[in-house]
């Protein structure tokens, strides 16, 4: 006789996560469990046994509270709830960061419940036991981070998806039929999400522009830009009230100024530049010491407050610098002409004038508006010949990035004593526990439809410093001069490094035989700046000055000064680049204002636009970066049959990381596709082994790959291994 199977018996539910989510969207009110059954849409006997089972559960570890028989209401104030930003993985899986929790909290994907990467959320934690992972549930989204996309539209017949290239969205968005606007199948648009209904697995949006077709140049340009919220473009009633305002100098408004039209002064700039929104004058004095100016273009003189142009400026925050274009703060006739410096033309600035000694002592200074005239523009180029041939070109003409001009010998002996000026100020702010960040810049030699023709890097010499010094003289004695006064300001600050990602930098430096000394705040900047020397022109120096400045705490704006940590200065400002920045821009006002004799402006409206001021160049600095990947992807698109030489930049479970040393452009060499042996990933060495061999694939290696694949919607190189260089 055949044995009859027993059904398995079904597990009980557990309604105790559900339950906490009811009542902490509905704090002030009081549930039975009939009504939370209801919302849960559950009607059998078992399942409402369990609700009353979990509540009184519940209510025994006083989690919830029970106001009167059989009636529950969410503890009003409890350590398991929390508000903070989630941070998705680009696994569907997120942690919660809140500054009250010691460690950020795992939040699987089935509790994610509708948050997108950095939206602010409610958070219920849980398993807190010591030994154990923090787990979470997001119990409400407070307040979403964005709501605008970009991707790829998918039509059907009745509706669309758009799915963006952005790993952290973990879903796609669903569009109505009425809603697509003028998408085409296989559009980039950028859509914004109105509604996620409950029991919706997708949100549903509407489409607000038609970016273009995926690949195409502009199109991904603009779809950066658009990805992180930034203009491309000026709304036509700006354009046309920048167009009105006169630009004219006029004799009425010098007199209100200090005349330095017959000062000696220059500017020193990108060849490249557009807009020149610093100049320098040099002046020797009969006491033998020198009268340094730094003029900044007087923005705030054009741009006045509570107009059109102001709003749409601080909006905008910052120019952003892209690849192949900069989408400028100000409009056109204002960032290239009115306020730009340009040779030979006079132009109304905001100066800081010092007397400086020899040994490049500061024992006067002067604050104010000030009216200029241009001598001569130089590139960096040029200014770096005057400083390594010391002066001596004759006849008295140079020609450097194709430009032939003559040069007085004026202006080359004010260069040189700037130059020699500058590197005893940078001596002294290195000493004074600086640190030196010269990270090598990516640039591309672009052609005229805006195609990259090849990659060179950026390297600051004797020339940028020179600028440099001087500005950061401006920016630092502008803040002291009201610091001190007590007044509220706009600072830059900068806050220590973070001892953790000092912790974790040591492990992988190491590898390379470096270490950092972590005994006191001066020691690891010594230790920071020795290390940054003695990685300079070796194969690992762009993998450690990455990890250097990913250790530092992000400089910010603030009212509340707290110092520069980078620049070793105990008052830092932002003064000399009223044309790209907008804090600048309200640095000027406010030095005007409280020359003027002001009382001290209000610090809460002031520390509101800092905070404004300071996500913007966030989301700039994220799009600059974007560009940069997408023309390193467009670059090697034409270079795929190429045997690279590489660096292996960043081990993971999945691949490494190859970074290839001729022109820095990073690809990934997914694990799967090493066929020399079977490769596993070892945390502890940062390197994936070799079953067989024991081989290693490890930090700092030398391979050659080749491009498998580039993808410029997503703005990423897959390469093929081909062998080690050994």
């Amino acid at each position: 006789m055949s044995k009859k199977l027993r059904k398995p018996e079904k597990k009980e539910k557990d309604f105790s996560n559900k339950i906490i989510k009811i009542l902490a969207q509905n704090a002030n009110k009081a549930f039975n469990y009939k009504q939370i059954a209801a919302i849960l849409e559950v009607d059998d006997t078992k399942s409402r046994n369990e609700i009353i089972r979990d509540l009184k559960i519940l209510a025994a570890q006083k989690k919830v509270v029970e106001t009167e028989p059989g009636k529950y209401l969410v503890k009003a104030i409890s350590q398991d709830y929390y508000e903070g930003i989630i941070d998705m993985t680009g696994r569907r899986t997120a942690y919660f960061v809140c500054p009250e929790l010691e460690e950020d909290v795992f939040i699987p994907t089935n509790n994610l419940n509708r948050a997108l990467d950095k939206d602010k959320v409610k958070v219920y934690v849980y398993n807190r036991r010591k030994g154990r992972r923090p787990e979470g549930e997001v119990i409400e989204v407070v307040e979403r981070a964005k709501t605008d996309f970009v991707g790829v539209i998918d039509i059907q017949k009745n509706f669309a998806f758009v799915s963006t290239a952005n790993p952290k969205m973990y879903t796609d968005i669903f569009i109505p039929k009425d809603k697509l606007g003028e998408a085409e199948q296989g559009d980039v648009v950028l859509v914004h999400i109105e509604d996620w209904p409950k029991r919706a697995d997708s949100p549903f949006g509407s489409v607000i522009k038609v970016l273009g077709k995926p690949g195409e140049h502009d199109t991904e340009i603009h779809a950066i830009l658009a990805e992180y919220g930034l203009p491309a473009e000026f709304p036509v009633e700006v354009e046309v009230y920048a167009q009105k305002i006169d630009t004219t100098i006029n004799e009425s408004e010098i007199k209100n100024r200090r005349d330095m039209r017959d000062t000696l002064t220059f500017t020193i700039d990108p060849k490249d530049a557009k807009d020149f929104d610093d100049a320098l004058s040099f002046k020797k004095l009969e006491n033998g010491n020198y009268e340094i100016g730094v003029h900044i273009a007087d923005v705030s003189y054009y741009l006045q407050e509570g107009t059109i142009l102001d709003d749409e400026a601080y909006q905008r925050a910052t120019s952003v610098y892209l690849v192949d274009r900069v989408v400028p703060m100000l409009p056109e006739v204002l960032s290239n002409f009115a306020c730009s410096l340009r040779p030979r033309e006079e132009k109304y600035t905001f100066s800081a004038i010092f007397e400086i000694t020899e040994k490049s002592q500061v024992v006067n200074q002067w604050f104010g508006r000030t009216v200029i005239f241009s001598d001569q523009r130089f590139s960096y180029e040029e200014t770096q010949h005057i400083i390594e041939t010391k002066g001596d070109i004759i006849p008295e003409e140079i020609s450097i990035t194709g430009k032939s001009y003559q040069v007085s010998e004026e202006i080359v002996n004010a260069t040189l004593k700037l130059d020699k000026l500058a590197k005893i100020l940078r001596r002294d702010r290195m000493n004074n526990g600086a640190i030196s960040f010269d990270k090598v810049e990516v640039k591309f030699n672009l052609d005229n439809e805006g195609e990259p023709e090849g990659v060179y890097f950026k390297i600051s010499k004797d020339a940028n410093h020179l600028i440099e010094e001087f500005m950061l003289l401006a920016n630092k004695k502008v803040a002291e001069y009201i610091g001190k006064q007590k007044k509220t300001f706009i600072y830059r600050i900068h806050d220590e490094p973070n001892e953790d990602k000092l912790i974790a930098m040591q492990t992988v430096i190491a590898k390379f035989g470096y270490k950092i000394d972590f005994r006191n705040k001066g020691d690891i900047s010594k230790s920071l700046n020795a290390l940054l020397n003695d990685v300079n022109g070796k194969k690992e120096q762009n993998l450690i000055d990455t990890l250097a400045i990913r250790t530092m705490s992000k400089a910010k704006y603030s009212t509340d000064n707290i110092g520069h940590y980078g620049l070793a200065f105990d008052y830092y400002s932002h003064f000399t680049s009223p044309i790209r920045r907008y804090p600048d821009v309200m640095v000027h006002r406010l030095l005007q204002f409280y020359l003027d004799g002001g009382k001290s402006v209000d610090e809460e409206k002031y520390e509101a636009k800092c905070l404004h001021s300071s996500t913007m160049e966030g989301l700039a600095t994220n799009a600059e970066r974007d560009s940069i990947k997408y023309m390193q992807v467009k670059y090697m698109q034409n270079h795929n049959d190429q045997e690279f030489l590489g660096v292996i930049s960043g081990v993971t479970e999945w691949g490494i990381f190859v970074e290839i040393i001729e022109n820095k452009c990073e690809g990934m060499v997914r694990i799967r596709e090493i066929k020399d042996d079977y490769y596993t990933f070892d945390e502890k060495q940062y390197a994936l082994v070799g079953a067989t061999t024991k081989a290693l694939l490890q930090l700092g290696d030398e391979i050659y790959v080749k491009v498998k694949n580039a993808d410029l919607v997503k703005k990423q190189l897959d390469f093929n291994f081909i062998r080690r260089n050994d």
